[in-house]
């Protein structure tokens, strides 16, 4: 069975990403290196588009790249369970919950400057959001 060789170009292409973010991806160890045309071009397989995707979709769901390179890690490796990658997700799920939260009460607080205001024509010296913004 031939092996489907892929340029970087094309991965990128693959994955809906820039050839940028896949060097990127290779220097942080994320993506392995790949083997190399003689003329110096690299050269990827199935297995990498795969790999590239998954990355991809972890960084949309906001996990950082050590917590990748960890998922990783238990895909690569031996003797790791389901449950350790259902124990980053859990977390991972409560981080988001935690921004939405924090993101929730930023809201409330603009919402509470604006509903002071005036607006209109009013002098800028008594305008009560650029007050609330130099209260520290």
């Amino acid at each position: 069975m031939e092996t489907i060789a892929y340029s970087i170009g094309q991965l990128a292409k693959q994955a809906n990403c820039k050839v940028e973010t896949v060097h990127y991806y290779e220097k942080t160890g994320l993506m392995p290196e790949p083997p190399r045309t003689e003329g110096g071009h690299r050269l990827y397989v199935l297995e990498d588009a795969k790999r590239l995707k998954f990355i991809r979709r972890c960084r949309e769901l906001g996990f950082k790249i050590q917590q990748i390179k960890e998922l990783l890690k238990f895909i690569d490796e031996p003797d790791h369970y389901c449950g350790e990658v259902k124990a980053m997700a859990l977390q991972q799920a409560d981080d988001v919950q935690q921004k939405i939260d924090d993101l929730e009460r930023l809201k409330l607080a603009l919402y509470e400057m604006v509903a002071q205001c005036k607006g209109g024509r009013y002098s800028i010296n008594d305008c009560p959001i650029v007050e609330a913004l130099y209260v520290t």
